[in-house]
């Protein structure tokens, strides 16, 4: 097996595991948002196991690559990958939403390693993530800057505030993500506040748009763990997505935002997850 190929196959397998953990997580605890944490999983996976450079045994080292989790309501996967990574006990994911627990329904830099900055309201990673990529520029580090957002959340203007700036800015070690699912609360993204041609609109914004299938562990990779080289602009990697991937009852609906399966839902989705 080549290099490339065993690298997919590892993330594959710990896509598989914390989409597994996201699920017993909010089943548990009957509460959370299982369609955006599964469509959000292979690039979380792909990101902290094939591209991002960090130790989470010095969690502050001054060049690690940093990541923002803007859609900070997806924290079943959000937990997943970080127990994955090293940053806390595995144990620790079942205590999601307890009283007195680290894991809090929107994630908490004061109460976990590997926690940038707190999100939850929608629309404030992205504008975190800018100055963040600034600061980094203005003190010569090399370090990346990965934001992830949900497609309904580029809604909120402030993304695109941020945008602005960072394409004006010629921020090259700037990462948005954009997880494509096209579903909200409710309903689709085009139905509340279309967002198309989405990849037009970032490029006319001064960035350089890539897009590619969320959930190909191997195009991820391709797209984003190329090295910045002689890139003068920020990167937006628009990952078309399917809510709740992996579960064929809860793919492509959008009830699954925050749905909580039933015992028998939760058996059937054992079985899938593999």
């Amino acid at each position: 097996m080549s290099l490339l190929n065993d690298t997919v196959a590892r993330i594959r397998e710990k896509a598989v595991w914390m989409r597994r953990h996201a699920l017993k997580m909010v089943y548990d605890k009957q509460l959370g948002h299982l369609g955006g944490d599964f469509s959000a999983t292979d690039i979380l996976a792909t990101l902290y196991f094939g591209v991002m450079r960090y130790d989470p045994v010095v969690p502050k080292m001054p060049d690690r690559d940093r990541f923002i989790m803007s859609k900070g309501h997806a924290t079943g996967a959000f937990y997943s990958v970080l127990a994955g990574a090293g940053y806390f006990p595995e144990d620790w994911l079942a205590t999601y939403m307890q009283p007195n627990s680290r894991l809090n329904g929107h994630p908490n830099r004061n109460y976990l390693a590997g926690i940038e900055t707190n999100t939850g309201p929608l629309g404030h990673g992205m504008p975190v993530a800018l100055g963040i990529a600034i600061a980094g520029k203005l003190s010569g580090l090399a370090y990346r800057t990965f934001v992830l957002t949900g497609d309904g959340e580029l809604q909120e203007g402030s993304n695109w505030e941020a945008a602005m700036s960072a394409g004006n800015r010629h921020l090259s070690h700037l990462t948005m993500i954009v997880d494509r699912n096209r579903l909200q609360q409710g309903a689709g993204t085009e139905e509340t506040n279309g967002l198309d041609p989405l990849d037009d609109k970032f490029r006319a914004f001064g960035w350089h748009v890539e897009m590619v299938d969320g959930h190909d562990i191997e195009a991820l990779l391709a797209v984003l763990a190329a090295p910045v080289g002689d890139r003068t602009k920020p990167l937006c990697v628009i990952a078309n997505t399917i809510k709740g991937k992996g579960v064929s009852f809860m793919e492509n609906k959008a009830v699954w935002h925050h749905g909580v399966p039933s015992p028998a839902q939760y058996e059937q989705a054992l079985k899938e997850l593999v």
